[in-house]
């Protein structure tokens, strides 16, 4: 099959839910209304709540969703055949992640800005914010710790991806200054600001910096570690308006030219998908498709982790209610379109179904390096930029995105301290620096006290990322559903997608409990029984907090 069919197909449907299903979604459900009064304005001060341009805060949002993972997970799932992949991707975007993400920008705005872990307390009850609080951290220190693996990884395999990868950073501080400052406009500036970035995508492969395999007593994978948690810890207490949103709006806009060379050496090639569309001969090892697909693809189809940071740092920066539509519909679409990008790099960027099956040898095989070697060999003969090139430009859009993710993910983590700060009335732990120590603190004793000296600790706990992070989403999706039935409005939309997250959810923990059992994975078996007790437990929390949600609407309906 030509991979511009796939293409075609998986780009119209995503525009038809942008453009239709998102709009009556805003106007009709969510009923998004352009005159409140958003906690951006409410609660300004310049460092947390910023009210920004809805194109910035987009930037923002997308690239801190994105990351790694819906390159990743589709890179992976492609196992299973590209049918499987390409269908959850598409469907999973129009009427999952779209109405999820969108959703929870707009419970936390009309809560004051409130996190989705502490609206559970107000919305369900305090037993599901316990509950929703842990599986919070849970996620974030799984995302945290594995990412910093991820890019130092990175950076170790591809020393042409340094100078780049650490320069986009300077870059963002000039544009945030301008931005904010007003010393351009923003069309000039996301071009001067685009420019640099590929200049130094250019300049990457003739400056290479290869850190050395051990530095002192540590490896040099551990000290690229370090020196992103450094890095991050910073970026977290920094006003947003600083880096955090000019580098994420910068990296937006690389995504897309990104997604455009690659779209468009792909239409001008025009590969044949090498992968079967179901894959019956799987390695041996590879787990059922069902339920494992929605799982392995979290972001991309839907992911709990963009509740955290739609009503973690994006409800903090909303200007209007009604860029919510944008900010978190075409965020989610945007990630839609990595994910697909994703699937046909892994499926048509080689040359023949031997090299394909070469690269899938076991189940996990494949995720970035089937994305930057088989986009690379489609931009390369698509459109003749040199391999190295193309390599580099891969590499890097996918290091910027984990760095993104990482950023957003650490500031969250602050935050999580601080509410429970609040919860739990210390005052002491709801100051930003002592915060973030913990954050950062938590992150390191996973990453170096079950990795080792080379810190890739956060990989021991990586297998139960997708069930956890599915699990998050489902709970983002009961506060959002709880809400509708309160303002008696029909919750089907967002009640269909929490019963089908929870159903696959509670069996791929099932099925993962059989596997660390037979492996003798007693860390592993242990967590997942905890996960799935949380998974029951929000079953349980859903049903009794929509009964009581509908009595009490029966009750006032009796009343006179």
């Amino acid at each position: 099959m030509s991979a511009v069919i796939l293409l075609l197909l998986g780009l119209g449907a995503m525009a038809a839910g942008y453009f239709v299903y998102s709009k009556f979604i805003a106007e009709k459900i969510f009923q998004l209304d352009p005159d409140f009064k958003t906690p951006a304005h409410e609660f300004e001060d310049g460092v947390d709540y910023v009210p920004t341009n809805r194109y910035v805060l987009w930037g923002h949002h997308f690239t801190s969703v994105a990351g790694a993972a819906p390159i990743v997970g589709p890179a992976i799932a492609v196992i299973w055949g590209w049918a499987p992949a390409f269908l959850w991707v598409v469907f999973g975007t129009i009427f999952f992640a779209g109405i999820h993400d969108s959703g929870a920008i707009w419970a936390s705005v009309r809560n004051k800005a409130k996190s989705v872990g502490a609206l559970t307390g107000d919305v369900v009850g305090t037993r599901a914010r316990s509950i929703f609080m842990i599986v919070i951290f849970l996620v974030l220190l799984m995302v945290n710790a594995v990412f910093a693996v991820v890019i130092a990884g990175l950076m170790m395999n591809f020393s042409s991806a340094v100078v780049p990868v650490w320069g986009a950073i300077f870059v963002a501080l000039i544009i945030g200054q301008m931005i904010y400052r007003r010393i351009l406009s923003l069309p000039v500036v996301s071009i001067l600001g685009v420019v640099a970035l590929y200049a130094l995508i250019g300049i990457g492969p003739s400056v290479p910096i290869q850190m050395p395999d051990e530095v002192g007593a540590m490896s040099g994978n551990a000290v690229w570690i370090l020196i992103l948690f450094g890095y991050a810890a910073v970026a977290s207490l920094l006003p947003v308006w600083m880096l955090l949103q000019p580098r994420d709006y910068i990296n937006g806009l690389q995504l897309f030219i990104g997604l455009i060379i690659l779209y468009g050496a792909l239409v001008l090639l025009n590969p044949t998908l090498v992968a079967p569309a179901f894959n019956n001969d799987v390695p041996d090892g590879t787990p059922s498709l069902l339920p494992l697909l929605f799982v392995t693809i979290a972001c991309g189809a839907i992911s709990g982790f963009h509740g955290l940071v739609s009503s973690g740092t994006t409800s903090k920066q909303l200007n209007k209610e009604t860029d919510v539509r944008f900010v978190g519909y075409f965020g989610a679409v945007g990630e839609g379109m990595l994910a697909l990008a994703a699937i046909l790099a892994a499926t048509a960027g080689f040359a023949t179904m031997g090299d394909w099956e070469a690269m899938y040898t076991a189940f996990g095989q494949g995720g970035v390096n089937a994305f930057v070697e088989g986009g690379a060999f489609i931009i390369h003969n698509g459109i003749g930029l040199p391999e190295a090139t193309a390599s580099t430009l891969l590499t890097v859009m996918a290091a910027l995105f984990a760095g993104t993710t990482m950023d957003t993910g650490l500031r969250l983590q602050r935050y999580i301290f601080q509410e429970w700060g609040e919860i739990y009335q210390q005052q002491w732990m709801k100051k930003p620096s002592i915060a973030t120590g913990l954050a950062v603190g938590s992150c390191l004793v996973l990453a170096f006290g079950a990795g080792g000296a080379d810190g890739s600790g956060g990989l021991i706990i990586w297998p139960l990322f997708g069930t956890t992070n599915q699990l998050l989403a489902g709970l983002t999706l009961l506060v959002i559903t709880v809400m509708l039935v309160r303002l008696k409005r029909p919750m089907w939309f967002t009640l269909a997608p929490l019963c089908f997250l929870l159903v696959m959810t509670i069996l791929a923990l099932l099925l993962q409990l059989r596997t660390f059992w037979n492996d003798g994975n007693m860390f592993l078996l242990v967590l997942d029984v905890v996960v799935l007790i949380a998974a029951v437990l929000v079953a349980m929390e859903c049903a009794a907090a929509l009964k009581r949600s509908r009595a009490d609407i029966a009750v006032q309906h009796d009343q006179p």
